[in-house]
């Protein structure tokens, strides 16, 4: 019988580096020999230098199948048959690859390369698809959310030229083809923006919400706006009901805050920081960490999840080890505003409604038998729904059924309900605890609003769960143990007739480039196919982002701007699935009470009765 040769690999003497070719898939069958990394398309020689052997040494043993990993020091990393390396996925700095060898219970220390180019350090957080089809996805996604180029702001900024709410106006057009409006006719409203000294806009880039309502009907729908890249827009509505309808047209952001929002994001998406406590017996440790950690000298603990490949890293501990981590936390957050730039966040310039230079509403007449509808030729698609008397009413949907307690319990008996996702869809839980007298939350001690949270209905055999999001998480401190990603929680259901899942995630993603929302939504949606192809009949529901109230802090770290950027991926990226959707998005905009993150009782009865008639269809009561 041959005898196993051993090599060691140090730090003084570390193979050469080759480049990962693109085409090689980490999950095809990876083996260690002497150093280089074999897989069934490609072998890839690497380097120490590349990941940290701080403050071990590492030993690979030659064999059949998988290696074995062992730290001379410590003592052995990953048993045979979970030893992994993984496509570098992550970049910082130097934007050179970081090998990881992941394993279930120690954390890689990475000692990163600092670069010295410092116009570098704008773009360090750059993330790599996972393969070429999600490479392509995320920049066709990209495109298509692209927002208008606006010219460079001066340092300080002056208000005077920027987008101002008090000078701009909207008129209401004259219907196409003359006569008066009637249900199921589009009404279209120019929009005309000037700047704080009355001159009309040259360019576009303004975001602006618009929305249609009768306050004594209790009626609202949202309007699309176009943007025609010169300072004027059309908003265009559907005309769902017969009566009053007030025109409301509202500057969120100026094209010049727009600019502020996309330097941060690109130039500062740490401006949230967050924090993890590390102990071992009487010592303990707080670190920085992040998605994204700017390069220094200090080494890197890499927490980047085994089964999705979302990376997550510290700032190692100067005297513990990465892998005495027990909590997450929110730190500190920085602005990172240029002198003056804050009074294009402040009250009078953000959220504000602009005035109508005629005419605000218009009276709709009840639908005519055999006669078109008139349509505008800006806009090809109509809205998701509207409200009237207080009501949501689905359009090109399924219909809307109104639930009661006991119709609640009906159609949800025989039911496990999976929730995840951040505060949003946690509401949907706290709503059925409240509303269902028989849905008793069993209390499992979870560090309040993160979860876990479950609760349950013997007599109608009624499970409800909900488990928050993954990082990055902006709320309470949690335990590293409760820490999970939607698509690994996915993985493990079984699904079924009697298996729903709610999932939303989007809240706490506003710092952060576009890209690291993209490859969360493709882990969960591949999770999402897998689940629907061994169990076609699971229900699966998808909740958007909504607008909410804008002070200046969420201006700056979850703009409604941001948001609006969410909602249209996650829609390309779900489109096709047999999943449905909640769209907050214009429940919150068509709604007569004020924006709101956490959305009041009346929308959350709402969006609660949309579930439920995904659930079942032909109930309600």
């Amino acid at each position: 019988m041959a005898t196993k040769r051993r090599k060691e690999i140090t730090k003084a003497n570390p193979p050469e580096l080759k480049p990962f070719p693109f085409n090689c898939d980490p999950d095809e069958g990876h083996k260690l020999t002497h150093g280089v990394l074999h897989t069934p398309k490609c072998c890839w020689s690497f380097t120490s230098s590349e990941f940290s052997l701080h403050p071990c040494m590492l030993e690979i043993t030659q064999g059949g199948g998988w290696g074995q990993l062992r730290h001379t020091m410590c003592g052995t990393l990953t048993p045979d048959p979970s030893a992994r390396i993984q496509t570098p996925v992550f970049r910082s700095g130097n934007k050179s690859p970081l090998v990881k060898f992941h394993q279930k219970v120690n954390t890689t220390v990475i000692i990163p390369r600092v670069s010295s180019d410092l116009n570098k350090s704008h773009s360090f957080c750059t993330f790599q698809p996972v393969s070429r089809e999600d490479a392509l996805e995320e920049r066709l996604l990209l495109d298509s959310i692209v927002w208008p180029e606006t010219p460079p702001l001066p340092t300080p900024v002056s208000l005077e030229n920027t987008s101002h709410p008090a000078h701009s106006t909207f008129t209401i057009l004259p219907r196409r083809g003359g006569g008066q409006w009637h249900v199921g006719d589009q009404l279209e409203v120019m929009i005309k923006i000037s700047d704080l000294q009355g001159c009309p806009k040259k360019y576009g880039g303004d975001f602006l919400l618009a929305r249609l309502h009768n306050t004594k009907l209790f009626a609202g729908v949202a309007g699309q706006v176009v943007d025609h890249l010169n300072g004027s827009y059309s908003a265009v509505f559907s005309l769902p009901w017969e009566g009053d309808a007030q025109v409301e047209v509202t500057l969120v952001h100026s094209s010049e805050a727009i600019t502020v929002l996309r330097r941060l994001t690109r130039e500062h998406p740490d401006r949230i920081n967050f924090r993890s406590l590390f102990r071992s017996g009487s010592l303990s440790e707080s670190s920085i960490c992040n998605v994204c950690l700017r390069p220094t000298q200090q080494p890197l603990c890499n927490y980047t999840d085994l089964r999705t490949g979302e990376p997550w890293f510290c700032y190692k501990p100067k005297n513990l080890s990465c892998n005495t981590r027990i909590d997450h936390a929110m730190g500190e957050h920085k602005q990172h505003l240029k002198e003056k730039e804050e009074k294009l966040f402040q009250s009078g310039n953000t959220k504000v409604c602009i005035q109508a230079s005629g005419p605000a509403s218009v009276t709709v007449l009840p639908k005519k038998e055999g006669q078109p509808e008139v349509n505008s030729s800006n806009v090809t698609s109509g809205p998701s729904g509207y409200y009237y008397q207080g009501v949501w009413r689905a359009l090109g949907g399924p219909t809307v059924h109104q639930f009661n307690t006991s119709a609640i319990s009906q159609c949800l008996k025989g039911k496990v309900v999976h929730m995840f996702g951040d505060s949003t869809v946690r509401q949907f839980f706290e709503y059925l605890t409240k509303t269902l007298p028989d849905l008793k939350e069993f209390n499992l001690h979870s560090p309040q609003k993160a979860g876990p949270y479950v609760a349950l209905d013997y007599a109608n055999n009624i499970f409800v769960k909900y488990r928050f999001h993954g990082p990055p998480i902006r709320i309470v401190t949690v335990p590293t143990s409760e820490l999970h990603y939607i698509a690994n929680e996915l993985d493990d259901i079984t699904g079924g007739t009697s298996t729903v899942v709610v999932f939303g995630i989007w809240a706490h993603f506003g710092t952060f480039p576009m890209e690291l929302y993209i490859r969360r939504l493709q882990s969960i949606r591949r999770a999402v196919v897998q689940l629907l192809d061994r169990a076609p009949s699971t229900v699966v529901i998808i909740r958007t982002g909504n607008p909410k109230d804008l002070p200046l802090l969420v201006s700056l770290s979850n703009s409604d701007w941001h948001s609006l950027q969410c909602n249209k991926v996650l829609r390309l990226m779900f489109k096709g699935l047999n999943v449905h959707l909640i769209d907050a998005w214009e429940m919150i905009l068509a709604h007569h009470l004020p924006h709101s993150l956490h959305p009041p009782p009346s929308v959350i009865n709402n969006m609660i009765n949309v579930i439920l008639s995904y659930i079942c269809p032909q109930k309600g009561g």
